[in-house]
Order: structure tokens, then C-alpha cells, then sequence
């Protein structure tokens, strides 16, 4: 299966593509699927090829649908997961006395938002502690949520900047216990962790196409909840999409959770979600999940034999994402000599999870991060290039 998964992707070709908590590279049937509808576009024009083609566009909601264990109704697509997390957050009349539950690893764009709606409109952000092992604590959730009682718990599945996996599961079962509405932050478990949306509990999940889906950029999805939009959950800046306006001073919702995307949209990015959704279902997401993290362990391993190079992932559970400080120098530093010599990798630095970052004593740090259609190989040479970069260096 290795050799179809590679002759699939062109660019193993060319480069060892360690960057697929980025973007990773996305396979042809992809590829394809957005091109030819782009092409259609040409020959048709935009408005008649979106008519021609509204089975597919139909079926991309069901393709998403399969890949989190939920019907199309309940699946919405955006510009990107940032998008969807916010369409979230807007169904929510914050105020003063209201507060947000999270974690110390959430997203740094997910954190800057619950710090914006405490600026502007006085909520408390309140973040429960980690295990001392890392992660999130449950039992502290579930002792924060009776003694607190906030109006939402939010929580990145997988943070931007470690492997930590978080126990979403767990942390859902409290949720759904205690009635209190939850949020998931599924950006970089899409497509390298299974899902399912019953185990999680969740009224909201959102995704991204680019990262471990394999998708393109510049859209992402919502899964909103059957109880979310029976009880007419709907953003605050809800468009001619997502509602019809029926009278002059009223609108009625559109009844599905298309009332959280906009009229405006790439169809051919929707199709090319829906296609890599079909991909990776093709696969086979456990199949994905145990060769990536097989990957990264031995990433990790091989890493830890560098000299000056410190591993930083923690946590019970550890994903395909590789941290580590590369032997005191700037990570962006390194990320881009890798790149000179035909390796992609990314560099998070502290702007990226300013908690996790400070404990860890790490202004930045270099992140590996394979999927299923990399090797040991293509491993041992971004760490053997990595050594030499530091050896040129003096580390």
C-alpha cells in the first residue's frame, strides 16, 4: 500500500514532506477533483458549474459526514477550522458572569478569541490544570465544572505545538453529565485519529482539510449537533445562506447546520474535501493513525540520540506531531535550512502556546510531523541532516 500511497502523492518524489500538521501534500484523486471543477468554471462559468455539479457538492457533506460519524445535516464547511471554532463561539450571548472552561495547551487563535470575548464583553476564561504527566486534568474539569459552572467548555483535541492528544473523550462524558455545552477543536486530529461524534459528546467540532486529511487549503468544516440545532443555535452575523429573509423586521434559519456556513464558498475547495474525506476513508483512519505515530515514535527516538536536541512532547497519548528544541538555535532557523536541503518541517514558537512554551522553557522549537506515507527512511535523513546543520554550527 506504501508504493500506491506515494505514486498518489507526487511530491515524495521531490521532497521528504514532514510537515503534514502544516499542510500535508495532498494525494491526486484530491488534487483532481478541485482542478477539474476549476476547469469547469472556466468553460461554464461559476454560478452554472456549482448547478451542474450539485449531487458532488451534495456528497462532500456526506463524505465528512462518514469521517465523523455523523449525517450531512449536521456538517457545515467554512474558509478554515479557525472559522468554524469562531462560527461556534458566536452562538453564544456572552456576557459578564459568563465564562469559558479550557486547557493551557488550546491554540493560540482559539486562546486569543476567549481572551477577546473577555475583553470586550467580560468573560472569564478559565483553564483547568494539567495532569503532571501533561494533558488536561478530568477530574479537575469535573470539580471545576459543579464548583464554577461555566457556560462552555472548548478544547483543542491535539495543541499546535506538542504529540499531546488530549482526552476529548473523557472530558465529554463530564460535559454531557453535567449539561454543559462542548466545543472541540478537532483541526490537526482530522484525519490521523479516528472520530466519532456520539463518543464524544460534543454540540460543536470543528476541522480543517489541509493538515492531516490531506485536503486543500482554505476550507474547513463544523459539525454542529442534532440538540444544537434543535434548539436554534445560530451565529450572531448569520448571512442569506444560513437564513431567508421572510419579512421585513424577520428571517427564518435555514433548518440544518448550513446556517453556519456562507453564501459565498469555493465549490471546487468542497469538492476536494470531500474527495480527500473518501480518501482517507480508503485508508482507513486506524490504519493512518498506527503508521503515522509508529513514525513518530521512532522520529522521537532517533531525535533523542542528537546531540543538544531536547524532545518535547508529554502527555499520556502522543500523536504524529514531533517537537523539540533543536541545540539552543531558533527553530524558524532550522525549519528553513531543512528546507534548503529538500525537507519540510515547521517551527511553532512561543506566540504559538505561550502556557506550554514557558513550561517547557522553549522560546521555539522544531515539529516533525509524518503521516502514513512517510518512512523510516525519509526520518533518518531529516534527522541525520538535522545533526549536521547543528554540527556546522558548533552544537
Amino acid at each position: 500500500m506504501i508504493d500506491r500511497w506515494r505514486q498518489d502523492t507526487p511530491g515524495c518524489s521531490t521532497r521528504v514532506h514532514l510537515n503534514n500538521a502544516g499542510a500535508s501534500l495532498t494525494p491526486k484523486p484530491v488534487h483532481e477533483a478541485v482542478i477539474s471543477h476549476l476547469r469547469l468554471e472556466d468553460e461554464l462559468g461559476g454560478y452554472e458549474a456549482f448547478e451542474s455539479r450539485r449531487s458532488e457538492i451534495r456528497d462532500a457533506y456526506q463524505d465528512i459526514g462518514r469521517l465523523l460519524g455523523a449525517e450531512p445535516r449536521n456538517i457545515a464547511f467554512t474558509q478554515n477550522s479557525t472559522t468554524a471554532f469562531a462560527q461556534a463561539l458566536e452562538t453564544f450571548d456572552f456576557g459578564p458572569g459568563d465564562a469559558i472552561l479550557t486547557s493551557r495547551s488550546d491554540y493560540a487563535s482559539n486562546q486569543i478569541m476567549y481572551l477577546s470575548l473577555s475583553r470586550r464583553r467580560g468573560v472569564e476564561v478559565i483553564r483547568a490544570p494539567d495532569l503532571p504527566e501533561g494533558g488536561i486534568d478530568p477530574e479537575a474539569v469535573r470539580s471545576l465544572l459543579a464548583r464554577r459552572r461555566p457556560t462552555l467548555l472548548a478544547l483543542t483535541w491535539v495543541p499546535t505545538n506538542s504529540g499531546l492528544v488530549q482526552p476529548v473523550e473523557a472530558v465529554g462524558e463530564i460535559c454531557r453529565a453535567a449539561a454543559i455545552p462542548y466545543l472541540i477543536d478537532a483541526c490537526q486530529a482530522v484525519g490521523q485519529i479516528p472520530i466519532s461524534v456520539e463518543r464524544l459528546h460534543c454540540d460543536y467540532l470543528a476541522g480543517a482539510a489541509r493538515k492531516f486529511l490531506r485536503g486543500p487549503r482554505g476550507i474547513g468544516f463544523l459539525y454542529v449537533s442534532d440538540r444544537a440545532i434543535a434548539a436554534g443555535a445560530y451565529p450572531l452575523l448569520v448571512d442569506m445562506h444560513g437564513a431567508t429573509w421572510s419579512d421585513p423586521d424577520a428571517f427564518e434559519l435555514t433548518p440544518d447546520a448550513r446556517r453556519f456556513e456562507s453564501w459565498e464558498m469555493s465549490h471546487a475547495l468542497t469538492l476536494g474535501v470531500g474527495a480527500a474525506a473518501r480518501y482517507a476513508l480508503d485508508v482507513g483512519i486506524e490504519t493512518a493513525r498506527d503508521r503515522a505515530r509508529t513514525l513518530a515514535r521512532y522520529a522521537r527516538e532517533k531525535l533523542a540520540e542528537v546531540r543538544g536536541v531536547r524532545v518535547l512532547d508529554r502527555g499520556r497519548e502522543l500523536c504524529a506531531i514531533v517537537t523539540a528544541q533543536p541545540g539552543g538555535r531558533d527553530g524558524a532557523e532550522i525549519k528553513l535550512a531543512l528546507r534548503a536541503r529538500g525537507i519540510n518541517t515547521s517551527s511553532p514558537d512561543r506566540s504559538d502556546a505561550v502556557i506550554d512554551m514557558d513550561a517547557k522553557g522553549a522560546a521555539s522549537a522544531l515539529r516533525i510531523s509524518p503521516h502514513y506515507y512517510n518512512t523510516t527512511e525519509e526520518i533518518d535523513t531529516a534527522v541525520a541532516t538535522l545533526a549536521e546543520i547543528l554540527a556546522e554550527s558548533g552544537v
